[in-house]
């Protein structure tokens, strides 16, 4: 059933029930899907022609008014204490995305509901003018796209990325950004002009240069190629642009470290880094059902693999250690990383940092000024 109803260009082949939620579901023998609202579910009975129509599923975006739009964080592992998304969700569907199982807290699946069911941040400029108009606010880079891309498809269509950085120029305030797609190349404008200031830091991720790959693991991102061109393009205008190999996930794309450093490197890379595959909670799941569709004779090494790196279990959270792992294949993967970077010309200089002294915080309104006087 999983192969019959299997929806086109998506990542996930399931949506499996909310970890919070009290009710699952067991469709029974023959041919049947599971309709969703939120994470109430409900059987229904197809035709062969219906499920047909079923297998191309159209993503629907959801305006979402929000009471704060920047988040702050603790973690080592990043390099930003501050981050700005403006979209939950991501329609460029990668089945290994972390980010998946923070949809489960609007009531919706981490599979095909985190691809199919975007919620976009409509007041997110207002919003960001009273974070930076805080009294007190200390001026520190910004990120954006930490937690899903910032240059998805629904950015053609709601422009709220742009305004954000539109935001940010006018304040000369600095902001670092990650993304695979290329849309960002839309906004060269404005990063050309943060750059001027060194205000801006783009990083790209690349996570394989096979196309075949990339179209099971990423369906709707931005094909390799592509990439590289935005990589190229962004440095060529003086925006200075790193690489972010990331996921590495043992047995799928670990072969390909030394090209695809190669490869950024002739692009234009200032630097790179890299991640280790992260599976926290239900993704695990999916994952594995990615697995068994495309790799079903790797499966069991891939696995192995990753327990190798953390002590017997497919993911620790730990600061310090789930981006890298930990063991030997772990530490196999880090020296070859930054070989290759050393050999390719990466990482040898110390990262600029971006100003913070340039920063003007908003002015306070009108209605405020009337009632100061």
């Amino acid at each position: 059933m999983v192969d019959l109803l299997k929806a086109k260009s998506r990542g996930t082949l399931s949506n499996p029930d909310n970890r919070f939620s009290r009710l699952t579901s067991q469709p029974e023998a023959g041919l049947s899907i599971i309709a969703r609202t939120g994470s109430r579910p409900s059987e229904t009975l197809l035709s062969l022609d219906e499920i047909s129509s079923v297998r191309t599923l159209h993503t629907e975006y959801i305006e979402q008014q929000c009471r704060s739009i920047v988040s702050r964080n603790n973690s080592p592992d990043l390099h930003f204490n501050l981050s700005i998304n403006p979209y939950q969700g991501c329609e460029h569907g990668c089945v290994y995305c972390y980010a998946r199982p923070t949809h489960e807290y609007l009531d919706l699946s981490l599979g095909l509901d985190f691809e199919t069911k975007i919620h976009y941040k409509s007041n997110a400029v207002s919003q960001l003018e009273k974070f930076l108009s805080r009294p007190g606010y200390k001026c520190e880079p910004l990120n954006i796209g930490a937690n899903t891309d910032p240059y998805q498809q629904i950015e053609r269509q709601q422009g709220l990325t742009r305004k954000i950085l539109e935001c940010l120029l006018e304040y000369r305030h600095p902001v670092t950004i990650v993304t695979k797609g290329s849309l960002i190349l839309r906004d060269i404008d404005l990063l050309k002009a943060l750059a001027r200031h060194n205000l801006v830091k783009v990083m790209i991720s690349v996570t394989s240069l096979s196309p075949e790959l990339k179209n099971s693991l990423e369906p709707r991102a931005a094909a390799p190629q592509t990439r590289l061109r935005v990589i190229e393009t962004l440095a060529l205008a003086g925006v200075p642009v790193g690489v972010l190999m990331a996921p590495i996930i043992p047995a799928i794309n670990d072969m390909e470290i030394e090209k695809v450093i190669e490869q950024c490197a002739a692009a234009g890379a200032g630097n790179m880094h890299y991640v280790l595959l992260r599976l926290p909670l239900q993704l695990k799941t999916i994952f594995d059902d990615w697995l068994t569709e495309y790799y079903p004779d790797r499966k069991h090494k891939v696995l192995h693999l990753l327990e190798q790196c953390h002590d017997g279990e497919l993911y620790r959270s730990e600061f310090g250690v789930r981006q890298t792992g930990t063991g030997i294949y772990a530490r196999m993967i880090n020296q070859r990383f930054n070989l290759a970077c050393q050999r390719f010309g990466l990482n040898h200089k110390r990262e600029a940092q971006l100003r913070t002294d340039l920063f003007t915080p908003p002015k306070e309104s009108k209605q405020i000024d009337l009632f100061s006087e």
